[in-house]
């Protein structure tokens, strides 16, 4: 055991056909990141013979689902928004407690997602396809959308509330039916998620929850032939991973969302107090651990000096701690893995010999003693090959303060990473901002802000290894749905398009007749 239960601790549960079911085998722990000899519940350590029951109901739902109105699907959505509201504080709080993330950005998260769910019900009523003009004047073509069936959705930890949303929104108004698997860091916040579906009235079925580990429910998931659609949200490697499973089933569809190296670039012309705001928000919030952290601010060398000093200044004054301290910036480290990686990475980058300007390390004041607690990490690294620092991501509060010398050059070190997800530019000058907007390989551009942040409405996704081109958030409908075409005639002949003659020939009438029996 890792310490004490928690009074009240919660007794996890999985959530199939409709039904609540209490673990019968393993159980893991749910751990609170700021005082790890906390133990907030014990949850089911899900099986592969789980998955199947899940996936299974998800199954047997799928037609009365897809044949519902999609106006009573919307319904159900306004119920469940309604209930987030109702019940924003409360779930806030859950949050920062197994998750680390402060009390008024975890409080942030609960919003975005009851965003999400307005967004769903809000197109509920729109159009799920197009009439396009035919060839033919007799003809009327259409285009519409179809649930492809059954959904997985693999969810993170650092985001387990707004974007478990983000996907379960748009596959169960398409008409899919899902199988839910949160993280197992976070899986409090799943379940009392999953409570709110059930209790806007949600069929037994369309939504499911098994709660396990990644190497066993998640693979299961992943691989389970039953399954049309995995959406992931989470690591480079997990992603391959997963879509290796996937590739096995030759129908089956992968959304994935995974890591970045992304950055701000500070331009020669910027608004300095406006870029270290924005680099400090982008390194650091949530203790860098966003897939849309920037790892690196890349500063025009004319500038380098005055905005290491002040970023560094601003850096030093940030608090880390207690998630409930209202005086806090950002909380923990989300377990012990995440702190020796990120520590292997900062004896890195004295390796590859960085200029040190600050470096944190464990806090170990009294307020720290019982948490996974990091302080940042901040150094300036020429851009030069083979430097991994600069181009791998690290996940926490470690940030590379590299130099350039024109446009041109930050364009190329800002490309010179496998990833390609968040970008953020200061600068005064349109015509610079244009020039970055269409030349740097990203998901998400930002103009003299942070490169972190969502609006629910706007794709969420990248190139590269941050992604597959089926991004998650509104865009996810892409690949929750199929699109087809249908075609009418009103004529009382057949006229085939490109000119191509529909009608047959004499020739073909005689051969025909002669071939008829006598």
């Amino acid at each position: 055991m890792a310490g004490s239960i928690l009074a009240g601790a919660w007794q996890g549960r999985q959530f199939i056909a409709g039904r609540w079911h209490a673990a019968s085998g393993e159980v893991f722990e749910n751990i609170n990141p700021a005082q790890t000899e906390q133990v907030l519940g014990l949850y089911p350590r899900g099986t592969a013979d789980d998955v199947d029951a899940a996936v299974a109901a998800a199954r047997r739902s799928f037609d009365a689902w897809r044949r519902t109105s999609r106006i009573r699907r919307g319904e159900l959505f306004m119920n469940l928004a309604n209930l987030i509201r109702r019940d924003t504080d409360q779930l806030a709080e859950v949050l920062a407690r197994e998750n680390g993330k402060v009390l008024n950005e975890a409080r942030a998260e609960i919003i975005e997602g009851l965003h999400m769910v307005e967004y769903v019900f809000g197109t509920a009523r729109q159009p799920v396809g197009q009439v396009v003009e035919s060839e033919i004047a007799g003809k009327d073509l259409y285009v519409r959308r179809k649930p492809r069936g059954v959904v997985a959705v693999i969810t993170p930890w650092n985001f387990p509330f707004a974007v478990p949303l983000w996907m379960l929104g748009p596959s169960l108004l398409e008409g899919n039916t899902t199988v839910f698997k949160p993280s197992e860091e976070t899986p409090e916040i799943g379940q009392r998620l999953v409570q709110l579906f059930e209790e806007a009235g949600f069929p037994p079925g369309t939504i499911n929850l098994v709660h396990g580990t990644g190497e066993v429910a998640g693979d299961a998931l992943a691989r389970h032939a039953d399954v049309d659609v995995v959406a992931f949200t989470g690591s480079y490697e997990v992603g391959a991973h997963i879509r290796q499973l996937a590739a096995a089933a030759d129908h089956k569809t992968c959304a994935l969302e995974l890591g970045s190296k992304s950055a701000v670039i500070v331009c020669q012309d910027a608004d300095l107090r406006l870029a270290v705001n924005a680099a400090l928000l982008s390194a650091f919030k949530t203790t860098g651990q966003r897939c849309v952290s920037a790892g690196r601010v890349l500063v025009h060398r004319k500038l380098l000096d005055q905005f290491a000093r002040e970023f560094v200044d601003q850096t030093q004054r940030l608090k880390f701690g207690d998630p409930f301290d209202p005086t806090v910036f950002a909380g923990p480290m989300i377990n012990g893995s995440g702190v020796d990686k990120v520590l292997s990475y900062n004896e890195l980058a004295r390796q590859e010999q960085a200029q040190v300007l600050l470096d944190g390390g464990r806090l170990t004041g009294p307020e720290h003693a019982q948490g996974w607690f990091l302080g940042p990490f901040v150094y300036v690294q020429e851009h030069r090959p083979a430097v991994r620092t600069i181009r791998e991501e690290v996940f926490g509060p470690h940030v590379a303060i590299v130099p350039f010398d024109s446009d041109e050059q930050a364009v190329e070190i800002y490309n010179d990473t496998p990833y390609g997800l968040s970008m953020a530019v200061i600068t005064e000058d349109y015509r610079r901002w244009r020039l970055y907007r269409d030349e740097c390989d990203y998901g998400m551009g930002y103009v003299n802000l942070p490169c972190i942040g969502a609006e629910v409405h706007l794709p969420f996704g990248g190139v590269k290894r941050s992604g597959n081109g089926q991004p998650s958030a509104a865009a996810l409908v892409d690949a929750v749905t199929h699109k087809t075409a249908f075609t009418v005639n009103y004529d009382r002949k057949i006229i085939m398009a490109q000119g191509m003659s529909a009608e047959t020939s004499d020739n073909t009438k005689k051969s025909a007749r002669n071939n008829e029996p006598h």
